[in-house]
């Protein structure tokens, strides 16, 4: 580890970034350049003190997670956050765990959007990042394990991830699961996470082996979704979705499809975070 370069880089890092770039005010008067140390703290999810003593150089070794988590909040590119990795003095992770890191660009793209819903997947199904427009429309659905992590495993193994659609829209939203997770297993062929997941799926549901025999492809692009809110009750959305060049993540933007769903998203994003349940599964 090398301890006084790297806490050189995350001072440098912390300095470049201004508030407005990660979703936060930038108004009233700021002696710090860029980023204060509690900000950093917020964003990484730590403790204050443990980021003054990684920016002092006198920390312990910090882990790969909270590593992971630093690089989402200073926005690191993946270059970046590889070089954070060795002055911590470890790998970067593995390609399988990078896909699990939502890119440097998407992330600033999330900050942007302000109270429009949006959140980061990849190419599984699984949620990297979310902004807080999309916390409180759909609840927090990072930080799962295992299969949960993938929608399409829970769509198929957990009946209450389909309670937050109406049954009508059930066969539709099974359809583009099983679809988009054949497109990603034809591009990603012999890949032992798709093929697992895959594997696990056909021994775990009737449902998923009947609808992936029918050998339908398709990478999603654009819909329409209905979720229902714990406190708003259904919320009709548009969801557009912005692929990678490399098709590994997606970007997802919900906008509210008629002016009820408007109205009740313009209340939510006043009501603010007051610990919703996830009504998404």
């Amino acid at each position: 580890m090398q301890r006084e370069q790297l806490a050189d880089f995350l001072r440098r890092r912390r300095a470049a970034i201004r508030p407005t770039e990660v979703g936060l005010s930038d108004s009233g008067i700021r002696r710090t350049v860029g980023l204060r140390r509690e900000e950093v703290a917020m964003l990484a999810g730590m403790s204050v003190d443990y980021v003054v003593r990684l920016e002092q150089g006198r920390s312990s070794q910090p882990s790969t997670q909270l590593l992971v988590a630093l690089a989402r909040a200073l926005r690191l590119s993946d270059d970046e956050r590889d070089h954070l990795f060795h002055l911590a003095g470890h790998q970067p992770p593995p390609a399988t765990g990078v896909a699990r890191l939502a890119r440097a660009g998407l992330l600033r793209v999330l900050d942007l959007l302000g109270d429009t819903p949006a959140l980061v997947m990849s190419d599984l199904g699984e949620v990297l990042a979310q902004n807080r427009a999309a916390l409180l429309f759909a609840g927090d659905q990072r930080g799962r394990t295992g299969d949960r992590r993938y929608l399409v495993y829970r769509w198929f193994t957990e009946p209450a991830t389909r309670a937050a659609h109406p049954p009508e829209e059930h066969d539709q939203q099974a359809r583009q699961l099983v679809a988009d997770l054949r497109a990603t297993a034809g591009r990603r062929s012999g890949d032992e996470e798709v093929t697992g997941l895959i594997e696990r799926l056909m021994a775990a549901s009737d449902e998923f082996r009947y609808r992936w025999a029918e050998h339908e492809v398709a990478v999603r692009r654009a819909d329409r979704k209905t979720l229902l809110h714990p406190r708003m009750g259904w919320m009709r959305m548009d969801c557009e979705t912005l692929m990678t060049p490399d098709q590994g993540q997606m970007l997802l933007v919900f906008t509210p499809a008629d002016d009820e769903t408007r109205e009740r998203l313009a209340l939510l994003m006043v009501v603010g975070v007051q610990e919703f349940a996830d009504p998404a599964g």
